[in-house]
Order: structure tokens, then sequence, then C-alpha cells
């Protein structure tokens, strides 16, 4: 692997702007190592360090960095998008299309897959042996929950196309709209009352983030001190006066989350975080200029996401060998809980790692299609519905979990019930679909 990246390490483009790789790592890094801290498990059950210590809430405004992952998918999405188009002049719209989804979501639906079919494979076995309580029951249930962020990026990539098409007619006025639309769906939500309302805020509020990256591509985010300020600003307004908590992750047993469904808060938080890290982009530049650094970045971008799919099966392993060892598990927040942080940090990214080397063949992507490889003909609404399948299933999977997965378990995905085997079947169906969408029919 080492020879590999140094391969890649060595072959960057001058071109190539390695802040958003490192970007794209150091925010997925942020969400693993921030899962891990605020877990606060007991003997009976898991909770959250945030409920515990409400005064360490005000450090989601740093460590709630998904709106940067997002924000640099839309910048990768942008200039993917056209160098596909750029390489198929003559390509419909149908072909162009199908193969841009193919080819962002095979390091995407490929890792997720494999995750997917080896906790329902293990989540069978253990119920068919009658297990499935205590730390085991709230592991086959929290497990997938991180698989939400998965779904979202799907969104992104499937609307990428016509919200591109947007972004070039309008710039700022397309962003302009998208946040417009999640305001407007948070007043009839808190003013109005109006149910189910707040779920059109996961599409508006992340697209407008991912248009950020959009106007990031052409160079039209020029002012990002402006930016962070306005973000914060009205971040704080928000919070301050509207019914916004102010905690930017989802907290157990609160009314309103500014994540689950976004917010109009949530959104300013991802204009202040867009702002800052543009404003960190020279010298974080200088820096990746050293070959060494590079290294490390091309080298994490590589596993990330299989990463991202196993910490928390690290996580729940570290605690239940702690468990079947009878090493004591403190009371969150305590100064004994405190000093064994480190040490369970550890072990997991130690766990973590071992996962990574067992399954990051699945993130490589596969070899690419020979030149003027024909699409199958209607291959874009054939990949429309395959990514849509794919959306519904993982963020079905992200809600339900694999626990009950005997007794017809199932939990609402907007207004309709999804049990788990409905959602891993959504899934796979759905990648078959985007795969054969992909490859053509005329492929020998």
């Amino acid at each position: 692997m080492g020879s590999r990246v140094r391969e890649l390490a060595g072959a960057t483009p001058a071109t190539r702007d390695r802040y958003v790789d490192l970007l794209r790592v150091a925010s997925l890094a942020a969400v693993v190592l921030g899962h891990w801290l605020m877990a606060a498990v007991t003997p009976d059950g898991v909770g959250n360090l945030l409920a515990v210590v409400p005064a360490l809430q005000p450090l989601t405004w740093l460590l709630q960095v998904m709106p940067v992952f997002f924000f640099v998918g839309g910048f990768s999405h942008a200039l993917s998008y056209r160098s596909l188009l750029r390489k198929r002049p003559g390509g419909s719209d149908d072909s162009v299309y199908s193969a841009f989804l193919r080819a962002r979501l095979q390091r995407l639906l490929r890792p997720t897959t494999v995750f997917v079919l080896v906790w329902g494979a293990a989540a069978l076995l253990v119920q068919l042996l009658g297990g499935g309580g205590g730390l085991t029951g709230v592991t086959l249930r929290m497990v997938t929950q991180p698989l939400w962020f998965i779904g979202i990026y799907l969104a992104m990539v499937a609307f990428t196309p016509p919200l591109l098409r947007l972004h070039e007619r309008y710039g700022w006025g397309a962003f302009a709209a998208l946040a417009g639309a999640a305001a407007a769906v948070d007043v009839l939500r808190f003013a109005a009352g109006v149910p189910y309302v707040e779920f059109l805020n996961f599409a508006f509020v992340w697209l407008a983030v991912h248009q950020l990256g959009f106007l990031r591509a052409d160079g039209r985010v020029r002012r990002p001190a402006l930016l962070a300020g306005a973000g914060l600003a009205a971040a704080c307004a928000l919070v301050a006066f509207g019914p916004y908590p102010l905690s930017m992750v989802g907290m157990p047993g609160e009314k309103v989350s500014n994540m689950a469904p976004p917010t109009l808060a949530l959104l300013a938080h991802g204009l202040w975080l867009v702002g800052a890290v543009e404003l960190l982009r020279a010298p974080a530049a200088r820096l990746l200029e050293r070959p060494r650094v590079w290294r490390t970045v091309v080298a994490a971008n590589g596993v990330a996401m299989t990463a991202f799919l196993w910490h928390l099966t690290a996580m729940f392993g570290v605690y239940g060998a702690l468990l079947a060892l009878d090493v004591p598990l403190p009371a969150p927040a305590s100064a004994a809980w405190w000093a064994q942080v480190p040490v369970r940090i550890a072990c997991a990214a130690a766990l973590t790692a071992a996962l990574v080397a067992a399954f990051r063949t699945f993130e490589r992507p596969a070899a690419p299609k020979a030149p003027g490889h024909p699409a199958a003909s209607g291959g874009g609404p054939l990949a429309a519905i395959g990514a849509t399948l794919c959306l519904l299933g993982v963020l079905g999977l992200s809600m339900v979990g694999f626990n009950g997965l005997l007794d017809g378990r199932t939990a609402l995905l907007i207004a309709i019930p999804v049990s788990a085997p409905a959602a891993v079947a959504m899934t796979l169906g759905g990648w078959l679909l985007v795969e054969r969408a992909g490859r053509g029919r005329g492929a020998r």
C-alpha cells in the first residue's frame, strides 16, 4: 500500500486542489472522534456526554463539521460532471448522467454494501442464537446510524446535474433560493405547525451547502471572512431568539433538533464553517506542498469511507471487551471517566485500523470502462431510480438498525414504516440498477 500511495502522491497534477482532499479527510476524522468522545456507555445503556454536561454543547459549533464534507462534495461533483461532459461531447444526457452516477457512487456504495451485508449476517446469526440484549442489542440498533450521511450524499450526487445547471445560470441566486426554501420550511413548521413539512429540509439545507461547493469550484467564494461572519451572526441570532437548540448535533429526548431534520440554524452554522475553512486555505496549501504531508492525506483519502463506516463497530467492540473483562466503566464525565478517555480512543483507533485493513479493498474503484463504451438507452432514468432506491434503503436502515431483525421491527421513514430487510433489499436493488445503467447494454 505504501508504494501505491507514493505513486499516487507523486503523480498528483499541479492543478489539483489538495486542500479539498485535506478537508474531506479532516471532516470525517472530526466526526469519528466526536462520536468516540460523546458516547457515554454504562452497563445500563448508552447516553450522550453533551446531555450529561450541557456546558460542552457550544463545542458542537466547532466539531459539527458535516457541512464541510458536503461543501467539498459539491466542489468535487461539479468538477467530475464537467470533466465527463468534456470527455463525451457527443453523449446523450442519459448516458452522461448514468456514467456520472456510477462513477461517483462506486467508491461510496461498494464499501457500504459490504458493511450492510456483514452486519446483516452477524445480526441474523446473533438473534437466531437468542442474543440481542444488553450492549449487543444497543450495538445492533446504533451501528447503522451514521448511514444517514451516506443517504444524504446519494441525494447530492443524484441532483448534481440539474442543480449545476441552475448554478451556472443564477450563481449565488440558486443558493439563495435553496436557503429561502429552508427558511420557508421552518416558518411552516414552527409558526404554522404544518405536519411533516420539516423533512423537506433534509433536501433544502444540505443541498444549499452542496451548492456552496459549486460556487467554490468556480472561484466565487471571494469573501470568506464575510461569509463566516454573516453565518456566525445568523446562527447566534437564530439560537438566541428562535426555537432552535444550542447544540448543532442531535441530543437524546430533545423536542427540536438542529440535525434531524436539519434547520435554518444548521444552514447558518454551515455558512460560518465554510467561510472559516476558506480563510485557512492559503496556509494549508503551503503545508500540503510537503511530500510527507501530502502522502498522508492521499493514504487517508483511500480508506476514509471504510473507516467512517466501521468506527462505531470498533467503539462498541472496545466497550464490549471492557465489560467482558470486568473493567469498571466510570460514571460519564467523572474524573475517572476522563482519565479513561485516551485509552478508549486509542483502542478504538487500533480496532478501526484492523477493520480498515480487512475491508479497504472494497473502497478501491473498479477498473474504468474502455473508451467509447456505449451506455444503455434510457440509462439516465434507470440510474435515477437506482439512486432513489439506494437513498431510501440507506436512510431506512440508519433509522431502524439491525436489532429486532426477526421481530419485524420498523421505523418511520418520513411517514412510511420500513423494516431492516426491506431497507437492505432497496439498497442492494438500487445499486444493481445504477451498475446496469452505467455499464450499458453493449458491454462485451
